[in-house]
């Protein structure tokens, strides 16, 4: 029996599509309307002391919460707009005019990790990027061979995006440690679907977003910074969040916080906050652990039924090398996921994996062979035609 499909009925969207695309944007919880309807009601009723009344302290909880989903102490999240923004902070504490100005990346990185940082060329970096050699898997001799003493940062993801492999975090911080560069790793298609402890991964910093795996919808991203090194990074990318008596409205140079508020910047984004804190509950309460065992199976079966269709799977052949997304490159891929829209069947398409078949914890497992039957019908009947010149 599947204890989390009790979860199901909490998401309304599942009763009428079959949704296969929460490694793009989670499934929302049917109490995001109370939630939302909270925030007006608030603003409606009590105007501007509504953040004495809790807006400001919201960021804190929210941030705590998540936390404790990636093994990060309290205080020890700050929270962003998103993931890009979150790694121009990181970026904003370092010099790159010195000899330590190589930032090592992949060519499987999500782009806009990869357009921010080649954008910091203007400030002196050079960033060095490890090509794959065959689109799935990262080279990791490759990657720790370039990782060298004069590498500042290695931004890289836990899990890649197109492929949804799992990257061996643990030697990249090692090597990265051992010549003095500092590693950011994104969690973005980990958290809610891998079970991740940043503490014991003993990365430098770490962010991610709530949108996918998480269920909480866009808007609200975080950052985590290593304990030992709040106290000793000063980003540019500040605000008045950060000071330590923000408001005493001062004038003069910030008074940074300690914590991992030192790296906030501006105003909270107060109803993004309140729209993913029923996802985050509900995903806590799940359970990480029972949901990864899931998504290996299921994942698992659509590798299988794939395979047995002829179909190439550009996703890693090993359950423990694979996160929560089957990335199935059938031939007219891009033409294939537009028909499967039309018919409520929700994946998404990406250039060099194919169709990405993401099912969380609330997915039944007709609903696997549901897809990659329909998969089957559109390519036999060639319903994938009419979105040919689409």
């Amino acid at each position: 029996m599947d204890e989390l499909l009790a979860w199901r009925n909490r998401f309304p969207i599942l009763e009428r599509t079959t949704y296969l695309i929460s490694n793009s944007l989670g499934a929302m919880p049917r109490a995001v309307h109370d939630s939302l309807a909270e925030y007006a009601d608030q603003w409606a009723t009590r105007g501007v002391r509504a953040w004495e009344e809790g807006w400001w302290g919201l960021t804190v909880r929210v941030a705590d919460r998540i936390g404790a989903l990636l093994g990060a102490g309290p205080g020890q999240l700050s929270l962003h707009q998103n993931v890009t923004l979150a790694q121009a902070v990181i970026a904003s504490c370092f010099d790159f005019s010195g000899r330590r100005n190589k930032v090592v990346m992949v060519d499987l990185e999500f782009p806009s990790t990869l357009y921010f940082y080649q954008e910091q060329g203007r400030l002196g970096a050079r960033v060095e990027i490890v090509p794959s050699k065959d689109g799935i898997h990262i080279d990791l001799p490759a990657l720790l061979r370039a990782i060298d003493d004069e590498t500042l940062l290695v931004p890289i993801s836990y899990v890649l995006f197109r492929s949804a492999t799992i990257v061996d975090a643990r030697a990249i911080i090692r090597r990265a440690h051992e010549v003095g560069a500092h590693v950011i790793l994104d969690l973005f298609q980990a958290t809610g679907t891998v079970p991740v402890d940043v503490r014991a991964l003993e990365t430098d910093f770490a962010v991610g977003g709530v949108l996918k795996w998480l269920c909480g919808g866009p808007g609200v991203a975080y950052l985590y910074v290593r304990e030992d090194l709040q106290t000793k990074l000063a980003p540019s990318i500040t605000g008045w969040m950060a000071h330590r008596r923000p408001f005493a409205f001062e004038v003069g140079p910030i008074d940074r916080r300690e914590d991992g508020f030192r790296f906030l910047n501006g105003t909270p984004q107060v109803p993004a906050l309140f729209a993913c804190q029923p996802g985050i509950e509900i995903l806590g309460q799940a359970g990480v652990a029972p949901i990864r065992e899931k998504s290996m199976r299921q994942t698992a079966h659509l590798v299988a039924g794939a395979l047995a269709r002829g179909w190439r799977v550009n996703s890693p052949m090993e359950p423990a090398e694979r996160a929560g997304t089957v990335s199935v490159d059938c031939p007219h891929a891009a033409q294939v996921t537009r028909e499967l829209l039309a018919r409520d069947i929700l994946v998404d398409y990406r250039p060099g994996g194919g169709i990405r078949l993401s099912p969380h914890f609330y997915n039944q497992d007709e609903e696997l062979d549901f897809a990659l039957d329909q998969i089957d019908d559109i390519l036999r009947t060639s319903a994938w035609q009419k979105h040919a010149t689409q």
